[in-house]
């Protein structure tokens, strides 16, 4: 389930359960069910949530996402960003390399297979005639949320901006 803050922002992701207790306890409402599904208990039946927004706004302070070998690597999709193979293994590559000052962040670092890291080894992607698939940017957590879910629900898609 799709939770959002009151201003209509992606939160999270949460389980069928902590998104019936929110309701329940009138510290969210419904705002998307999944059609022809319902929840039984004795005394009553309610829609299934898919998306849900929070009754309250909640300041959440900058969600700053952390510069890790596995973030990039989810970030890029699992994809070398030079030959686009997803079936090797994979290492991270600075794309200005520190010998020349290139730096740990998230706009110089992309994921790359082994054979296309060391082809490059200490050139910029121009000198070894390797261009990126994309460039790489910082992310931000709702890129996370649509990777951590897979499939994304259609009524999810305008709140993720994937329209």
């Amino acid at each position: 389930m799709l939770v959002l803050n009151h201003n209509y922002e992606p939160l999270s992701v949460c389980n069928v359960k902590k998104a019936v207790i929110l309701l329940f306890l009138g510290k969210a409402e419904l705002i998307e069910a999944t059609d022809g599904r319902f929840l039984h208990s004795v005394s009553m039946t309610v829609p299934f949530p898919s998306i849900v927004r929070l009754s309250i706004y909640v300041r959440i302070p900058f969600k700053k996402i952390v510069l890790s070998r596995k973030n990039i690597l989810r970030r890029d999709g699992h994809r070398c960003q030079y030959c686009g193979r997803v079936d090797v293994p994979l290492t991270v590559d600075h794309v200005i390399p520190r010998a020349r000052g290139g730096e740990d962040a998230w706009e110089n670092l992309v994921a790359a297979c082994v054979r296309c890291n060391n082809k490059k080894g200490d050139r910029l992607p121009g000198e070894s005639m390797m261009n990126l698939l994309r460039k790489p940017i910082r992310p931000n957590h709702v890129m996370f949320i649509r990777d951590f879910v897979g499939s994304v629900d259609d009524r999810w898609k305008p709140y993720l901006f994937m329209n």
